[in-house]
């Protein structure tokens, strides 16, 4: 159970003037249309699980994305302050990265920027292999949307019934939750309800200044300062 914050977060001066500038250059991609689903699952299968890309595909269309450090950076610092909060809230949460989830009979598939399973951890914790379809979903992904939006993703992951979806562009980060076959924003998120989006973007930028390690320490701190852990009964 996730613990009830005791003040109220700091609030994030954000600069909007900054969303007008050209957007930088954080993964390199190819679409490809008129893709059979057989071939899709060669490709898959001559390159192998070594690879860097990422692939996702769905109505004969084929994304090929290609992470650079700009896209890394922010996806691994994300995921590094996940994890302080629920490691300092005693929460279980199994990471995942860019699992390979494929539906042959809905002929999609898709490799998002990282998955975690938080509800369904206990589901899946003693299988090494999960394999989603035989498997519940991930309870959350986390996408990374600095140079382009990852609406084309959205329809897929939407038919794996992942619940919960994060997308971070640089500047914000918003929360997005499955309902009636769509994703729509939610104030709150579903998988971590009482850590606010705002706080997120803070210590992400504050890395840049402070460096990871400082950045990790200082979000540990907040995280203590602000919630009271559940009493044990």
């Amino acid at each position: 159970m996730i613990a009830t914050p005791q003040t109220k977060p700091t609030q994030v001066e954000v600069n909007t003037s900054l969303t007008d500038q050209p957007r930088p250059l954080s993964e390199n991609r190819i679409l490809l249309h008129g893709v059979s689903w057989e071939t899709f699952e060669r490709l898959l299968a001559d390159i192998g699980d070594r690879r860097k890309t990422l692939f996702h595909y769905i109505n004969g269309t084929l994304e090929i994305m290609s992470p650079l450090s700009l896209h890394e950076g922010s996806n691994r610092f994300i995921e590094a302050l996940l994890g302080v909060f629920v490691d300092e809230l005693g929460i279980d949460m199994r990471r995942l990265g860019s699992l390979l989830m494929k539906i042959p009979e809905l002929k999609i598939g898709g490799e998002p920027d990282s998955c975690y399973y938080v509800k369904n951890e206990v589901v899946i914790r003693e299988k090494e292999n999960v394999i989603v379809g035989q498997d519940p979903p991930p309870d959350l992904i986390l996408e990374v949307d600095i140079t382009s939006p990852s609406d084309r993703r959205l329809p897929i992951y939407a038919l794996l019934g992942v619940p919960e979806v994060w997308r971070y562009d640089g500047y914000s980060l918003e929360f997005l939750a499955l309902q009636n076959e769509e994703y729509v924003p939610i104030e709150n998120s579903l998988s971590s309800p009482t850590l606010p989006a705002e706080i997120i973007v803070e210590y992400v930028q504050k890395r840049l200044i402070l460096g990871e390690s400082k950045t990790l320490k200082e979000f540990r701190a907040w995280v203590r300062a602000n919630y009271s852990q559940p009493e044990e009964v």
